[in-house]
């Protein structure tokens, strides 16, 4: 998604639009760039997860070792893995 002083625009196969309730409708923040008649897909996303306070910072710090592992070469292709799973 790319924007301007006119809101986002399709630059590409995706696009980010937040839209709120109100009155039963929805309603979109900023003006939107788009062709007219253009159908979007709408998909309610409640900006939770199911991690509660003890898994969260376990998360992050997974993702923190595995993101030093990327940066200290520490990584192979993934079909090299997909194979070895597939020998098990």
């Amino acid at each position: 998604m790319t924007g301007n002083e006119d809101g986002p625009s399709v630059r590409g196969r995706s696009l980010n639009l937040r839209v709120v309730v109100r009155n039963g409708r929805l309603v979109l923040d900023v003006p939107a760039i788009l062709p007219e008649g253009t159908v979007l897909d709408l998909v309610v996303d409640d900006e939770r997860d199911d991690l509660d306070d003890a898994e969260r910072p376990a998360l992050d710090e997974t993702l923190a070792a595995s993101e030093e592992d990327v940066r200290a070469g520490r990584v192979r292709p993934a079909a090299e893995l997909i194979d070895e799973l597939r020998r098990r």
